[in-house]
């Protein structure tokens, strides 16, 4: 059935520059991990219905994702993206000086907890922040990206099923997957029981959330 309804939806998603089918390409050809073509659909729409101007990405990864974020943004909106491991934010910045030509993009290249609390502690803020970063750290991370969150912005969080696993008993999960399975499961009890968010979570790709920041 997922296989049917992503062959069936790709009829009617808005196609893809060139340049970034490319670079998913060569991703998955060397099993780089980018977001799919569902949580593309997801943040497009995030993008465009919250009116981002700026916007907050944790794991940049290669720069895919903020590339392509990038493209359903006005041209005078910016992206700041986080990256620790050297090996992906190298060429995630060889990516951007090619293709990022109105520099949009800012690339630190720090861990995210470190990152987010400074960028706190500036006072800086953002319309929509994307969360696709070490999954055992969401729920550490998630008082800090509320922070930064404009109201109306949204937040949204990807792989939040962890491969299925976060949907098994607890006692069915190796045992060293049990940490990740209780901090995913405690983050999504978080994001839908908060009260400053109206949290939804979509049984696409490997689970998606989308939360909004209402007060």
């Amino acid at each position: 059935m997922k296989e049917r309804v992503d062959v069936f939806l790709e009829k009617y998603r808005e196609p893809m520059p060139e340049y970034l089918a490319d670079i998913e390409a060569m991703a998955r050809e060397n099993r780089i991990p980018v977001i799919d073509r569902g949580t593309g659909d997801v943040l497009r729409f995030a993008i465009r219905t919250v009116g981002a101007g700026r916007v907050l990405e944790i794991g940049t990864a290669i720069g895919f994702s903020a590339l392509f974020m990038r493209e359903s943004l006005p041209e005078d909106a910016t992206i700041t993206t986080i990256e620790k491991i050297e090996t992906r934010y190298a060429q995630a910045e060889l990516n951007f000086e090619k293709y990022d030509k109105n520099h949009q993009i800012t690339l630190l290249k720090e861990d995210a907890s470190d990152a987010i609390v400074r960028l706190k502690e500036a006072g800086e803020t953002y319309d929509l922040i994307f969360l696709d970063a070490a999954k055992g750290q969401y729920i550490s991370y998630l008082p800090t990206l509320v922070a930064l969150l404009n109201i109306g912005g949204k937040l949204v969080t990807d792989n939040v099923f962890h491969d299925g696993v976060v949907m098994n008993s607890r006692y069915a999960v190796n045992q060293r997957d049990r940490t990740i399975h209780d901090r995913l499961r405690e983050y999504l009890k978080a994001i839908t029981s908060h009260e400053q968010l109206a949290s939804l979570i979509l049984p696409m790709g490997d689970g998606i959330a989308v939360s909004q920041k209402i007060k």
